[in-house]
């Protein structure tokens, strides 16, 4: 070997002779099964190879590369093995001179053909396997920066190279009984990590035109073999892709996913949220601050997928109701839902405040502020739902936002509508509204240490405050007014709970601790008297809500003395804490907003029943809980008004009188918990404060209050009319009109007539 190596150094125009004749004797020796010459024929070759850099090597590279192609067709795995491992030689040497002729086609096929083996001795198996593997790494190492090779990044290559490099990284994937994977034992032996460090490589030199032809493979493949459902291998492959590509292309990714994903639109939900979920982490990998040239279309995708998520929700429903698959089915699309939300909220951390407002003011554009729907019962629900939906994505967006200017970050393009949604009779909404509105307000994280109840000191809080800004002040003094007027409204809807009263006070300690100057405490302080004046009148509001209010009340000026430290102001309001806490602790949120009483609290059904069984009473309808049969006649009876509650000016200044004071002295317990007032006195009442609400409220507030009803009636009323016209003036028919058009046109008979949609039953 020394001698031949010498020669060959010695006179390089011999290389392709001495090739030809090793290439004669390797491809004799084959058919012969004289496999000793055989190895001893390619150790003489590979030598050569490394030993051998001159002009002349092409000519040895093309025997050389007939010989290994002669090995990998052979039909014993030792001899395919033999011809990878020459064949990697020969990919790390770093050729002097281009090759105009040399194709690797043969090569890329046959790797990827040993990727799949299905050998019965699993380890043999297992070398054919990494073999493939490590021959495909060759030849990207050999092609990739190579102009005058064939492109690799070809469709017709990637579809070869990525599914054979999953399909072994798949390996350690197996479900168990539970589902989840488990590792299997191909691990050990490393085919897992050598094939994750091949496509890393192949990723890792990928520019930005050839992004999405490494990419469609990957999402095939998930599709092929339904790897979407299963969410963790779908999710290691992206990062993988993430991890490896240049920062600088990974938009392209998420716009490769975005569109899969619309491609999915009507497959099962499992698939779909398994893509979203590859999204949701693709978004936080991504770090670069930004997702690309089109940050709203991402969004509009994500947006439109939930919107379809609700119409197949309602649709499952619809079609699966009391079925089992149906109710799965509702069960899959919430999942969905949940998992776009969450996506939302990830493509949102990675965007700048300025970019963030403007996706904060697109999806508000989205949502449905009145429900302008036509046709049947289940579009109004959908309609609701896609605004819950909508809402809680526009929080996941708030969650975070940081900003230094107020007036320009919430115009009032976006305020403006976002408060409209607090008068709503849907508490899930007006809760929503609330969450969105402290989450921006809150800027040092102060939201979770506001809990509603009376304390002696607040320091134990640990709030933390700042100078108020000249732009927060020019916030307040445009914005103010709208924002007290819209807490005080919904202080007074009937169906507020617990969570409400906490989220108004979350919210108003918020604007003290983070908006306030002295004017806006004044006018905080006034807004809370007015709270409390609006527990004492209202009688309409029950029991409950009107105490809520009083310990809403008392709780937020508890809360403003203290900040302002002025002694005598915090001494009157912890004095009529101090009277409340002996008299009427019900006015106070210890009192209110108590505990789920259960237990011993609460009589026991198996413990009368028994003692009235014991006495002769027939104790077994007892089991069956009483529900009353409601008739159409009590629903017409409990219908409530179109505008029911609304009133929409806050008149604070005439609580300034000295009579008001004196009702505040007092607090009005009394007047609290009775129903003194009359039916009749009482619909009275009612009805003048409708007419008085209708001649004082804007027009956008009194249709937010509307309902679906009246709406309904409208274009039921508008369909009947363009009915009615379409009769009375009958279109030309499709023959046209008679003669050269001085003659009327040709009335189409009824029963031809092409009615709207609308008006069809």
């Amino acid at each position: 070997m020394e001698k031949l190596t010498f020669y060959a150094l010695s006179a390089p125009e011999k290389l392709d002779r001495i090739g030809a004749y090793l290439s004669e004797r390797l491809s004799r020796d084959v058919a012969r099964h004289r496999y000793g010459y055989v190895c001893i024929a390619m150790e003489a070759l590979d030598q050569l190879l490394m030993a051998c850099h001159c002009q002349s090597i092409n000519l040895f590279v093309e025997s050389f590369l007939t010989m290994v192609r002669k090995l990998l067709e052979a039909d014993k795995p030792n001899l395919q093995i033999l011809g990878t491992n020459s064949f990697v030689k020969f990919a790390n040497i770093e050729e002097d001179t281009a090759s105009y002729h040399r194709s690797y086609d043969f090569f890329i096929s046959r790797f990827s053909e040993m990727c799949h083996s299905s050998y019965e001795d699993p380890d043999i198996r297992t070398k054919i396997r990494m073999a493939g593997i490590r021959g495909l790494q060759g030849v990207v190492r050999k092609t990739v920066n190579d102009e005058l090779q064939a492109n690799i990044w070809d469709p017709q290559h990637m579809d070869k190279i990525v599914p054979s490099l999953l399909f072994n990284l798949q390996q350690d994937q197996i479900p168990d009984s539970s589902g989840s994977p488990v590792c299997a034992e191909g691990d050990k032996d490393g085919t897992v990590d050598l094939t994750e460090r091949c496509l890393r490589e192949l990723l890792g030199r990928a520019v930005y035109g050839n992004i999405k032809n490494a990419v469609k493979p990957v999402l095939m493949h998930l599709d092929n073999h339904s790897l979407w459902e299963g969410k963790s291998f779908a999710v290691r492959c992206f990062k993988i892709i993430m991890y490896s590509i240049q920062s600088q292309h990974s938009h392209l990714v998420i716009q490769q996913l975005l569109g899969h994903l619309d491609a999915n639109s009507k497959s099962s939900a499992t698939v779909r949220a398994g893509i979203v979920e590859v999204i949701s982490e693709a978004a936080v990998i991504e770090a670069s601050g930004s997702i690309g040239p089109t940050v709203l279309e991402v969004f509009n995708t994500l947006l439109k997928q939930l919107r379809l998520s609700v119409d197949y929700e309602l649709g499952g429903g619809c079609s699966g109701s009391g079925g089992g698959g149906g109710l799965l089915r509702v069960q899959e699309e919430r999942q969905l839902q949940e998992s776009v939300i969450r996506t939302v909220g990830s493509f949102a951390g990675t965007l700048p405040t300025y970019q963030r407002s403007e996706v904060m003011l697109f999806i508000m554009g989205k949502i449905p502020r009145f429900l302008i729907w036509f046709g049947l019962c289940f579009r109004f629900e959908g309609s609701r739902m896609i605004q819950i939906m909508l809402l809680k994505s526009l929080l996941q967006v708030t969650v975070g936002f940081q900003t230094t200017n107020m007036l320009t970050a919430l115009p009032s393009s976006f305020l403006d509508p976002l408060l409209s949604f607090t008068l709503m009779e849907d508490a899930e909404i007006r809760l929503l509204v609330l969450e969105i509105l402290i989450s921006l307000i809150d800027r040092h994280e102060n939201q979770l240490k506001f809990s509603l109840r009376v304390l002696t000191d607040i320091s134990v809080l640990k709030l933390k405050m700042d100078k108020c800004s000249r732009q927060d002040n020019l916030f307040m003094k445009k914005h103010s007014q709208r924002l007290y007027r819209h807490v005080y409204l919904a202080c007074r809807e009937e169906n507020s709970e617990q969570q409400h009263f906490q989220s108004l006070f979350t919210l108003l300690g918020l604007i003290c601790v983070e908006l306030a100057n002295e004017e806006v405490v004044v006018d905080l302080i006034r807004l809370a008297l007015a709270l409390q004046d609006l527990a004492v009148t209202e009688e309409a509001l029950p029991v409950f809500n009107r105490c809520a209010v009083h310990a809403l009340s008392a709780a937020y000026l508890n809360l403003i003395s203290q900040l302002t430290t002025v002694p005598t102001f915090c001494q009157h309001v912890h004095e009529v804490i101090e009277l409340r806490q002996k008299e009427f602790p019900f006015l106070l949120p210890e009192g209110v907003f108590v505990e789920k009483v259960e237990g011993e609290f609460l009589f026991s059904q198996s413990k009368i029943a028994e003692t009235l069984g014991g006495s002769g009473y027939n104790s077994d309808r007892l089991v069956t809980p009483y529900i009353p049969q409601i008739t159409e006649e009590d629903r017409l009876s409990k219908r409530k008004s179109i505008v029911d509650t609304i009133s929409l000016q806050l008149d604070v200044e005439s609580r300034l009188s000295p009579e008001k004071e004196q009702v505040r002295n007092c607090v009005c317990v009394c007047v609290c918990l009775t129903d003194g007032v009359c039916v009749e006195e009482q619909e009275r009442e009612r009805r003048r404060l409708v007419v008085e609400r209708f001649q004082t409220a804007p027009f956008e507030e009194i249709a937010a209050h509307c309902g679906a009803g009246c709406i309904i009636c409208f274009f039921l009323s508008l369909s009947l009319s363009l009915s009615l016209s379409l009769t009375l003036r009958p279109p030309p028919s499709p023959s046209g009109s008679i003669g050269n058009g001085s003659g009327p046109s040709r009335s189409v008979p009824v029963y031809e007539m092409k009615f709207p949609d609308l008006c069809v039953y």
